[in-house]
């Protein structure tokens, strides 16, 4: 199996939609399905169930996913640990859910424009780890939300956004023009899984203990709102498919996009896209 096919499966089975999968990884959807084809030829089983209503990951294909993350997550770090030893010109940022953030783009572009010479990885994340990576070692920097623990780390705000309630369109509460925590409080919500920040998981609670399905990933929790009537929450503003509503809640703290990275970290690479984030996403 090679790297970059585990890297596409892990792309499908996070979005659970072949299309996401291929704007995620920057290709075309052809070139993917043919890829995720192959490894299943290769692994001897089928790893997507294949429906009118969409694909959904087999037991076989769960599996793979759990051994897949490992083994790109244990890459990533001889990556970086390689080119640190090698002194080479290189920056890795991790990215928390959603790459195509307008702050992300003006950031990119500002960037590449400074430092045309730099080799430049990027990590997308999924929502279980909020520092992307940072604490493990596999990224120099992280742009993603607050809070988490930030013990040992350097965080700067870029933005904060509002918060809301992503409920199914026909649910009762989906007509209102805002919501309070309590309107939710006899409501499932979706958990993170265990081993998971507990400051994060309690932001993302809204301060309380709850019960609902286990998700990872920004796709599964709006669909465990679409099957379960799950509550989960989002940063307004982001586009929701069409059944699934965003209702504002005027008692949740705003969620702060921030530039996190290691406490005492001296890189100038780091240093100069920090600079450059808070410009960018200031502007």
């Amino acid at each position: 199996m090679e790297l970059r096919t585990l890297r596409y499966f892990v792309a499908v089975a996070e979005e659970l939609h072949f299309g996401r999968a291929a704007a995620r990884l920057h290709m075309s959807q052809p070139p993917l399905s043919r890829a995720i084809k192959q490894l299943e030829a290769e692994v001897g089983a089928l790893l997507f169930a294949r429906s009118p209503a969409g694909i959904a990951l087999t037991p076989v294909g769960a599996v793979l996913l759990d051994e897949a993350r490992a083994l790109l997550d244990q890459a990533d770090r001889v990556r970086v640990r390689v080119a640190a030893a090698a002194g080479a010109a290189t920056l890795t940022i991790g990215i928390l859910g959603d790459g195509t953030d307008p702050g992300i783009t003006k950031l990119a572009a500002v960037f590449r424009r400074s430092h045309p010479g730099v080799d430049i990885h990027i990590r997308n994340t999924d929502l279980t780890d909020p520092t992307c990576g940072l604490r493990a070692g596999m990224v120099d920097v992280a742009v993603t939300r607050a809070p988490f623990n930030d013990t040992a780390l350097t965080v700067r705000e870029l933005r904060t956004d509002p918060v809301g309630a992503v409920l199914r369109a026909d649910d009762p509460l989906a007509g209102r023009d805002h919501l309070k925590l309590a309107d939710l409080a006899d409501r499932r919500w979706f958990q993170f899984p265990q081993g998971t920040d507990p400051i994060w998981q309690s932001y993302w609670n809204g301060g309380t203990p709850r019960e609902g399905p286990v998700v990872r990933v920004v796709q599964e929790c709006l669909q465990a709102v679409l099957w379960n009537s799950t509550v989960g929450l989002a940063p307004l503003g982001h586009d929701l498919p069409e059944n699934l509503a965003a209702i504002p809640l005027v008692d949740m703290a705003p969620s702060r996009v921030v530039a996190v990275f290691n406490e005492g970290d001296t890189n100038p690479l780091v240093r100069s896209f920090l600079e450059i984030a808070m410009a960018a996403y200031r502007h």
